[in-house]
């Protein structure tokens, strides 16, 4: 079974691409949503947030999201801790969760595949794009955030031009129509290559 690892910026509209492909059949792995749950549900990363931040990390068990953000996407040497953290817990639940399906192919949905030169994790990386005012459109609406918090969030995030060169695949997501079109043509070069 081979691993394609999803991508791209903020706002590019991974998450649209990536229900395009879970209706087409193909298992999606949700990092975002499964570093969430994670976050709540293991002792070990609970503790060393807790070391890491500060007890207001948590609110009656629960993530504080708000206070986190606050914290990290201003300071870049604090996101790094926070992801050492957690990205290898979600990277082993990943592999486990992966070798549960029976597909051709698998897809891993995880924003910070280049910054984390996690790359070689991956048989193919497919890059979502869109241009930046539309992205900044998409989370200001989706977030309720202002334009400076997205520019942050932006900030710690490797610029798109360099990531298009390292991508084995890339779809710009400005189209719906288009998109689904892109989706479908690579679902079948994906699904019907060798292992």
């Amino acid at each position: 079974m081979r691993i394609v690892g999803l991508t791209g910026g903020i706002g590019s509209g991974k998450s649209t691409v990536a229900n395009m492909f879970r209706e087409l059949g193909v298992p999606v792995y949700d990092s975002d949503l499964e570093a969430k749950q994670l976050m709540v549900t293991s002792d070990n990363i609970k503790k060393s947030i807790i070391e890491l931040l500060g007890k207001k990390a948590y609110s009656d068990g629960d993530l504080n999201r708000s206070y986190i953000a606050d914290k990290v996407f201003k300071d870049p040497d604090l996101l790094n801790q926070l992801n050492a953290i957690v990205h290898p817990e979600v990277r082993s639940h990943f592999l486990a969760w992966a070798e549960l399906q029976t597909s051709n192919y698998v897809i891993q949905e995880t924003a910070l595949i280049f910054e984390n030169k996690a790359q070689e994790n991956y048989d193919h990386v497919l890059l979502i794009t869109a241009p930046i005012e539309l992205r900044l459109q998409r989370v200001m609406d989706r977030d309720g955030v202002s334009k400076q918090e997205v520019l942050d969030r932006m900030g710690n995030q490797m610029d798109e031009s360099k990531k298009k060169e390292m991508a084995d695949f890339c779809i710009e997501n400005i189209n719906l129509d288009n998109t689904v079109k892109e989706v479908e043509k690579l679902h079948i070069k994906l699904d019907r290559a060798e292992h």
